[in-house]
């Protein structure tokens, strides 16, 4: 009995300096950006010497406000029609039975497979027909819908049990109040995974505004750190702080998020 709980114990700790040292190995890097950012000369760094001055110049050479407001704008839009086409696509091909239902599955995912990149001069030439390059359309319609947010709400849709849409239905309930009343509340973390995915992607994307955009006003966060790169190779501390300001967003995001996060995660499994 004494062996098996001591053996207990050293896994237990075993797996915590695992964690910790993996931990460790994440942090570390945004500890030096971090602190190289407050330096006034980004070579030494003193505790004396750190401020945040750094902050206020990278903000205002990358005129990161109309930045914000655009990546704001075009992640947003685009998670919340990802949100939309993912609950109906998902929904239809978890609960209506139809001819070619699981060929479509496969259809859906064998779109994950394929590089958004290999598509770009289809939609370019799509966009230019349409009169959308150098518009908010172009950063936000190429992905308006995607293959894993639809098979990510199919695969938790199929978690919930028939009998609780069944109950609802011989209350009077028709399919469309099924979905807004039982379904996407209890689908809440698949939701908030799918947001989060999305909102952070969109966020990080580079290859949308440098292809379709030329235009200075529609500039994201990503494109003025792309520019800050390029014009301020030397002044590390400008830069470590301009790569700050980009990131903050989405950490304290994930962070508001992630426990919703981690139960979508856990509950989605792969059901046929």
């Amino acid at each position: 009995m004494g062996k098996s709980f001591d053996r207990s114990q050293a896994l237990e700790l075993l797996s915590f300096i695992l964690l910790l040292a993996g931990a460790a190995l994440v942090l570390l890097p945004l500890a030096a950006v971090f602190l190289v950012s407050l330096s006034p000369s980004g070579v030494g760094v003193k505790a004396t010497d750190l401020t945040f001055a750094n902050y206020q110049e990278a903000w205002r050479r990358g005129n990161f406000l109309l930045a914000f407001l655009n990546s704001t704008l075009v992640a947003l839009a685009v998670t919340g029609f990802q949100v939309v086409t993912s609950a109906l696509a998902g929904y239809a091909l978890a609960r209506l039975k139809f001819r070619g239902r699981q060929a479509l599955v496969l259809g859906v995912l064998a779109t994950l497979v394929i590089p958004f990149q290999l598509l770009v001069i289809p939609i370019f030439l799509v966009l230019k027909w349409g009169h959308l390059l150098n518009t908010y359309g172009a950063l936000i319609l190429p992905t308006a819908a995607n293959g894993f947010g639809i098979f990510l709400l199919r695969q938790y849709f199929m978690t919930v049990p028939v009998e609780l849409e069944e109950a609802a239905m011989l209350d009077g309930a028709n399919r469309w109040q099924v979905l807004w009343q039982v379904m996407l509340p209890l689908a809440r973390p698949a939701l908030v995974t799918l947001f989060l995915f999305t909102f952070i992607g969109e966020w990080n994307d580079l290859f949308k505004p440098l292809v379709f955009t030329t235009r200075p006003e529609l500039r994201t966060v990503q494109l003025v750190l792309a520019e800050f790169q390029e014009q301020f190779t030397s002044s590390w501390q400008l830069l470590m702080a301009a790569v700050v300001i980009g990131t903050v967003p989405v950490v304290l995001l994930f962070l508001t998020g992630q426990r919703q996060f981690i139960r979508g995660i856990a509950a989605t499994g792969i059901k046929n």
